[in-house]
């Protein structure tokens, strides 16, 4: 097997293929609003003068945190 196969298969399993990050920061703060999602996820990019702007700038430098917004979006998604 090749692993661009294993890479296909691995990506069939995963939840958010195809699920863009901005989308997901789009639907959390249409749900939550930035007051309560910087309550959930305390990071600064949500709790002063929040933007999706700043917030997707820090989330693609910052793979902590954008772990948090992915749990917290598979969370909602399943709800």
């Amino acid at each position: 097997m090749n692993s661009e196969n294993n890479q296909g298969n691995h990506q069939i399993n995963n939840p958010l293929h195809g699920v863009k990050l901005i989308d997901m920061l789009e639907g959390l703060v249409a749900y939550y609003g930035w007051e309560e999602l910087g309550m959930i996820i305390n990071i600064r990019c949500f709790t002063h003068d929040p933007s999706i702007k700043s917030s997707l700038k820090f989330l693609r430098r910052t793979p902590w945190a954008r772990e948090k917004v992915e749990e917290l979006y598979l969370q909602l998604a399943l709800k």
